[in-house]
This record gives C-alpha cells, structure tokens and sequence, in this order.
C-alpha cells in the first residue's frame, strides 16, 4: 500500500510539474528532464509512469478536463439548489469559479493553455471547446426559459462568453488582475443588459451568488473567496 501511494504521489508531482512548466515556458521548450527535475524525482521515474512527453500532456489534459468538469457540475448543481436566476444565473455563477479555478490551479490554467498550443491533441481533447459547448448548452436552456433578449443568439452569445473568460485567462498568466472577481464582475455588468430579457435582468447577479462552502476542486481552497455585496444589474431604462 504504501508503495501504491508512493506511486500516486510521484505521478501527481510529474502532472503538477509539467503544468506549472506548460504554462510558464510553453510546451515546446519545456523537456522531460527539466519536468523531472521540477518533480524532484528521477528520469527513470518519470519513464516509468510515462513513456512520452505526450503521454504526459494527454494525462495533464485529463487532470484539467475533471476539475472543468467538477466545476460545471457544481456550478448546475447549486443552480438547481438556488432555484432563482435560472440557467443565466448559473452561467454567471460558474464563469466566476472557473476564473477562480483558474488564478489558483496551474493544472487548470495547463489544461486551456494546451488547447490554445500547437500541440497535437486528440480529437474531442480541447478544454476552449468543451466549456464551449457548455456555456453554449446553459444559453439554448436560458432562451427555452424566456431569459435571453428576443435578438440574441445563443450561439453568439456563446461566443462572447468564452472569448472574454478564455481571454481572462490568458492574460492572468501574465497579470493576476485579469482573474479578480471585480473584473469579471464588470464584465457581467457591462454584457448582461444587452444579453438577458427584462424580465429576467433584475434578477441576475453580476458579483455571483454566494456559497456555503462547498468543497472545491482538489488542489483550490475550500471556501471561496471573499466577496463584496452582491451587485445586481439595474434595468434599462425604457426610451
């Protein structure tokens, strides 16, 4: 057993040093004995647990796709627990954990930068067009609920959604700010009068909704973090 575990911690340090590597260097650059090296374990080791460099990607890809995948379940979750805001709401719930995801989990941060990378990737292993589809997915449910404005496409709203949250994301590796709650809460401030109907906008939360300290994504603190007053959107007002 101890062995086992021994294993699992030598597997998870090589994943977490390719991460940290990918992002801060670039895939091309970054080579197996540097990635050991960060690991504090061997080549041998390294080769033992896996016998490429792409091998080690698809496995860093793979440890980013969960936590995506843990965030988005969540975010639907706690939703369906609220019950008000409806699916926008989520969407915006669960843009500000992934942004949180993303200034505190390198493997997270890994797993976009690898979609973004000249890297060879198998098909269907794009982290960009699996929150796509997602955020996509919450948008066709907010325009069956009636919650989007009459001119809005959820497939281009879609496209604004991810481009600002991927785009937040690329810059945070350079400037933290860019992955602050308040930036995104402007963000939200600025979209959700031209994206949601009238009848839902005043209901909507730019700040995000407030957890009960919930269990967070391994390797990100449990609680999130400190939030000002929930700031919701005002109306348009009519001409």
């Amino acid at each position: 057993m101890a062995q086992q575990e021994r294993a699992v911690r030598t597997r998870n340090a090589l994943i977490e040093s390719a991460a940290e590597l990918f992002s801060k260097d670039g895939f091309d650059v970054v080579s197996l004995s540097t990635i050991s090296a960060r690991a504090g374990v061997s080549n041998g080791a390294l080769h033992f647990h896996f016998a490429s460099k792409a091998a080690l990607t698809t496995a860093v890809w793979e440890a980013a796709a969960q936590r995506l995948r843990r965030i988005t379940e969540e975010g639907a979750a706690r939703g369906r627990a609220a019950g008000s805001g409806g699916a926008l709401q989520v969407l915006v719930d669960t843009t500000h954990a992934l942004l949180r995801g993303l200034r505190h989990d390198v493997i997270l941060r890994a797993g976009f930068d690898l979609s973004e990378s000249p890297v060879p990737m198998a098909p269907g292993r794009d982290l960009r067009r699996r929150w796509q589809a997602w955020v996509e997915s919450l948008l066709v449910q907010a325009a069956r609920e009636g919650a989007l404005a009459r001119d809005v496409a959820p497939q281009d709203a879609a496209h604004a959604v991810v481009a600002a949250t991927v785009g937040f994301g690329a810059l945070g590796s350079r400037n933290a700010q860019w992955l602050s709650q308040s930036m995104l809460t402007r963000f939200w401030t600025l979209l959700l009068p031209r994206l949601a109907a009238e009848t839902a906008l005043k209901e909507l939360v730019a700040s995000g909704r407030r957890r009960e300290g919930a269990p967070g994504v391994p390797g990100l603190p449990g609680a999130d973090d400190p939030l000002p007053a929930p700031r919701r959107i005002a109306m348009r007002q009519s001409a």
